[in-house]
């Protein structure tokens, strides 16, 4: 078993403290279900109180660091130091319809040492509060969920593989991609699931629920820590022409290194078309 560095214990205080309150908010949005306004305006101020709380929690215990966060964005800090990358409430549609899956995502992000900008995330925490499971990663120390090590799954044959991904909505998303994308991975694997917070599909990739992910159109929020937690348990990430960066948040790709060639040859060959 790891012994917990002090940066993992300030994220993972900082993710159960707003944790504690979402579990709260997300007992009134159940009930806030039946009225005629609906709890859009009351989850907007979950969402908000939550970054508040992970802001002051990691700000008192690393005051010259900065910020990228969903609501508040970009707080600058020292830039020789470390940044956070905070997503308070990924799932934010779940918990909007009482649907209990969603998870607080934190991670921290290096300056490059030549100053050209940001390099390698070095810590992340994924934090679910519903089943409060605790996924985490340090660079080169391997991820875990509490304190057992995480695995990406062994599995080598896409029709054996459980694939999660992201739906596009709205406006958001490029429907044309996902649909031919899904179209090439669909028929060759054993399922495809779309449960609706990108950091929990990464998490769970990790932990072997998941076999292989695709999703774009996210954000550097969403994706930081996830992606860690994923090459810190032998995974792959990439982007859909395998390129590697430290977050991958519009094209993400990932999977163990047997399949995600496979699925990378699919997305290539369904985008060429």
């Amino acid at each position: 078993m790891a012994a917990v560095s002090g940066l993992i214990r300030v994220m993972e205080k900082a993710a159960r403290k707003a944790g504690g309150r979402l579990r709260r908010d997300f007992g009134e949005v159940e009930h806030l279900q039946v009225s005629f306004k609906g709890p859009a305006d009351f989850v907007s101020k979950a969402d908000m109180r939550a970054e508040r709380a992970i802001y002051d929690e990691l700000l008192a215990a690393r005051p010259d660091w900065g910020f990228v966060m969903e609501e508040a964005g970009t707080i600058e800090g020292d830039p020789t130091k470390p940044r956070w990358i905070v997503d308070p409430l990924d799932g934010t549609s779940n918990f909007l319809h009482g649907i209990p899956h969603f998870a607080i995502s934190i991670a921290a992000q290096e300056p490059k040492l030549d100053g050209s900008g940001w390099g390698d995330v070095v810590a992340g925490v994924v934090y679910n509060p519903v089943t409060d499971e605790t996924f985490w990663a340090e660079k080169s120390r391997g991820a875990w969920l509490h304190d057992g090590r995480l695995r990406v799954s062994g599995r080598s044959r896409l029709p054996e593989a459980l694939i999660a991904t992201g739906i596009p909505f709205q406006s958001h998303g490029d429907f044309g991609e996902w649909t031919k994308i899904f179209a090439a991975v669909g028929p060759q694997v054993a399922g495809i699931r779309r449960f609706g917070a990108a950091s929990l599909d990464l998490a769970w990739l990790a932990a072997g629920r998941f076999d292989g992910f695709w999703e774009s159109g996210l954000n550097d929020w969403d994706t930081a820590a996830g992606c860690l937690i994923v090459r810190e348990a032998g995974g792959f990430v990439s982007d859909f022409r395998g390129r590697s960066m430290p977050i991958h948040a519009s094209q993400v790709l990932a999977a163990n290194d047997a399949l995600h060639s496979k699925l990378h040859k699919l997305l290539a060959n369904a985008l060429k078309a």
